[in-house]
């Protein structure tokens, strides 16, 4: 039987830390256009007590989005012992593409994917690139699609880098500025026969909300009328979206499990996308409760801590990035004292612009 299985996984993290202090200097402005009257201190505790983000990772003048996801990119197929020529589609996840350093406008033609593969100086004319914009759950939702490519023999091996560089879209007048952050994760999903259907993926599922909920995550002027560089910036609806999640990602988390006839008690580790420490939490309290967990477990810091690794304290949130990085992270045993042993079972989930919202369960071989 043929099975989806992580051949390779490599990640880019931009040297430049940016701490909390960096944003001493910023002016903010509520959404009629205001400045607030808070001193940025109070701001800036408030928000880092919510979300626990203390630094994040920008990248330097000279990087694009294409560079760093082409950074991740090699160092998963050297992982992954794949020889380049042999990728049979590139799958591209990210929401802005290549972002203008004049400009500071979105440029995607031609697609991330390609300029992926002319980076990696693939000759195969039939390795095919394709561009996943799919919110934050992009890289997931490219490994799913690879997933189908492969089981139905369309391919044996699949690229699938996610990269964002959101610094260059944040607008320097609003809070959220301080949540996002730049990064890039790779893995490569080849097609091998193994006798135990267990292993490899397992089962998936994706759910868009795309009415009221479209705008919830979306680009717009900044906040502050007078700032005229760029009228692309992220622009999020963090109420709405903190609503959204605790309804919908339980919810969606448990339909899975309960399709692939798993427990949560069969979950080793679950890599959350990092989009906000208080509301990840938030949506694993939910979850536990929908398998009635006792109340001992809603107060064991530990429990939650070992289950769910975060990373978003000392990374932010690099929209796509997040999940496969904290991924290579802990493979690499770069995240103590978590680990992945053969055999492990593991849920990813996310949820993003749209509103979008997926997870994959994945048994890594013994």
């Amino acid at each position: 039987m043929i099975r989806s299985i992580i051949t390779g996984t490599g990640h880019y993290l931009p040297k430049k830390i940016i701490k909390s202090n960096h944003f001493f200097k910023y002016t903010f402005y509520d959404k009629k256009g205001l400045k607030i009257n808070k001193s940025n201190k109070e701001i800036i505790n408030k928000f880092q007590k919510i979300t626990e983000i203390e630094e994040r990772r920008y990248i330097n003048n000279t990087l694009l989005n294409s560079d760093i996801a082409t950074i991740a990119a090699k160092r998963a197929l050297i992982n992954s012992k794949i020889y380049k020529e042999k990728i049979d589609y590139i799958i591209s996840a990210h929401n802005y593409g290549d972002i203008n350093p004049i400009s500071f406008q979105s440029d995607l033609m031609p697609s991330l994917a390609a300029r992926v593969k002319n980076k990696l100086q693939i000759r195969n004319r039939k390795c095919r690139p394709y561009d996943m914009i799919f919110g934050c759950p992009g890289w997931i939702e490219g490994m799913i699609l690879a997933d189908q490519l492969l089981r139905s023999k369309y391919a044996k091996n699949i690229l699938i880098t996610s990269s964002e560089t959101l610094s260059k879209v944040i607008d320097p007048h609003d809070r959220n500025a301080m949540i996002f952050s730049d990064g890039a994760g790779a893995a490569v999903l080849s097609a091998i026969e193994i006798e135990n259907e267990n292993h490899g993926i397992i089962y998936y599922d994706s759910q868009c909300n795309n009415n009221e909920e479209l705008h919830y995550l979306s680009n717009g002027p900044s906040l502050n009328p007078s700032y005229k560089k760029s009228l692309v910036n992220i622009k999020m609806n963090g109420r709405r979206i903190y609503e959204y999640a605790l309804t919908e990602v339980p919810n969606m988390i448990k339909s899975i499990l309960d399709h692939a006839d798993l427990h949560l008690k069969d979950i080793n580790k679950i890599l959350i996308h990092q989009a906000n420490a208080k509301m990840d939490y938030a949506i694993l309290s939910r979850l536990l409760k929908l398998y009635n967990y006792s109340s001992s477990f809603f107060k064991d810091k530990d429990f939650y801590k070992n289950l769910m690794p975060m990373s978003i304290q000392k990374l932010g949130n690099s929209s796509v990035a997040t999940v496969p990085t904290l991924l290579d992270l802990i493979l690499q045993g770069k995240m103590p004292p978590h680990k992945i042993n053969p055999g492990d079972t593991i849920l990813m989930a996310s949820l993003g612009a749209g509103m979008n919202i997926n997870g994959m369960i994945y048994r890594f071989p013994k």
